[in-house]
């Protein structure tokens, strides 16, 4: 796949570019471009991604990042049974725990929430820092929902992270989640206050809160454009009559007059 021209390789993390010393340099720099284009492309392009980490793993596949990489690419375009053997293979590689609650999801995807709930129940969950115990939770509260379990989702998602006031990188989406989990179970109330909490808290808008918050207030946006496309119709019917009125109405009406007249017919017709 074509690396663009701006594509170093000297963009990736440097515990990545560590790694990837292991291999020989010009395929460790052909390695490197292709993890800057997933790491580029898989939100906006996650199809591209998966194929440029396709290539990473073509090249590269005993490199751990790698294989994190691929996993990741492969859980963006939902193929939850690949990201989950990549996932594996990056923490067999590591021995971290790090990628437990992206595990998890992935046992979500493929239909198996219960899977997912014991392993929100297993000992690695403690080895988790902060951010990586409430991905867990959020992952749990998602299992449960998928069970129809909506009371104990709520429950789930209740946590000492949810009453804080301080806002973390994870705060957002743990409020949207709680709100929408509330607004399952017709806390419609309730579901308005947290998405109002998670508007405030979302400061790179990584969450649709404000439009929930909206739509329980019942506010709708109209497009500007489509506003002014709907009133074209109206204009152009009413051209040729106001052409006409203003020709009748004119005493000194000459050969110029009348071809505007008659422009201005044409243009509203085009309108």
């Amino acid at each position: 796949m074509p690396i663009p021209e701006d594509v170093t390789g000297d963009e990736i993390d440097k515990d990545v570019r560590q790694e990837l010393q292991s291999l020989p340099k010009t395929l460790a720099e052909d390695v490197a471009k292709n993890l800057v284009m997933v790491a580029r492309l898989i939100d906006e392009e996650p199809e591209r991604a998966y194929g440029y980490s396709r290539v990473a793993l073509r090249l590269a596949s005993r490199v751990a990042a790698v294989r994190e990489a691929a996993g990741f690419a492969a859980y963006a375009t939902q193929k939850y049974s690949e990201a989950l053997a990549e996932f594996r293979a990056a923490r067999r590689m590591t021995g971290t725990v790090d990628l437990w609650p992206m595990m998890a999801d992935c046992e979500r995807g493929l239909g198996r929430p219960e899977k997912a709930l014991d392993m929100a129940g297993a000992p690695e969950v403690q080895k988790l820092d902060k951010a990586g115990q409430v991905e867990m939770r959020l992952v749990a509260a998602g299992a449960r929902r998928d069970m129809d379990q909506l009371d104990a989702a709520i429950v789930t998602l209740q946590s000492p992270e949810l009453a804080s006031s301080s806002v973390q990188p994870w705060t957002a989406r743990l409020r949207y989640a709680y709100a929408d989990a509330l607004l399952a179970v017709g806390r419609e109330s309730e579901a308005r206050e947290w998405f109002a909490k998670a508007v405030e808290a979302d400061r790179d808008g990584s969450t649709d809160a404000s439009d929930r918050l909206a739509e329980l207030d019942g506010v709708e946006f109209v497009d500007a454009l489509d506003e002014d496309e709907a009133e074209v119709p109206a204009e152009a019917a009413a051209g040729p009559e106001k052409a006409d009125a203003d020709t009748s109405e004119s005493t000194g009406a000459n050969d110029g007059d009348t071809e505007s007249a008659a422009t201005a017919e044409d243009d509203g017709d085009k309108d």
